[in-house]
């Protein structure tokens, strides 16, 4: 039961989540923030310079290059730029780390 718990929370704030906030912060191009939201998913792609790529026993919160605080402080920064799809972008890297820090909590790593 709880392994499905964890699967649809992580995967429904990665893929969900991104259009109830675009749809809160940016009502008249909801599903065009919704989608750039979720494209920050792709820092996801940092996960493919490990060894192995993927590992359950892993939190990639302070292991993978674009999951680090250095990171965080760069889409913080982001944020400041006035450009609704940088913000958005930014937006969802950071939820992205909330969501995949969340995941680290629930497997007890």
């Amino acid at each position: 039961m709880i392994d499905w718990v964890q699967f649809a929370l992580h995967y429904g704030g990665h893929w969900l989540v991104p259009f109830v906030f675009g749809a809160m912060i940016w009502r008249e191009r909801w599903i065009a923030a919704g989608f750039t939201i979720a494209a920050a998913n792709l820092i996801d792609l940092d996960h493919l310079l490990a060894d192995p790529i993927f590992d359950p026993g892993r939190c990639s919160i302070g292991f993978h290059l674009l999951h680090g605080w250095e990171a965080a402080l760069a889409y913080l920064v982001l944020l400041a730029i006035p450009r609704w799809w940088v913000r958005a972008l930014a937006l969802g890297a950071i939820w992205h780390l909330m969501v995949d820090y969340g995941d680290c909590l629930m497997q007890g790593l």
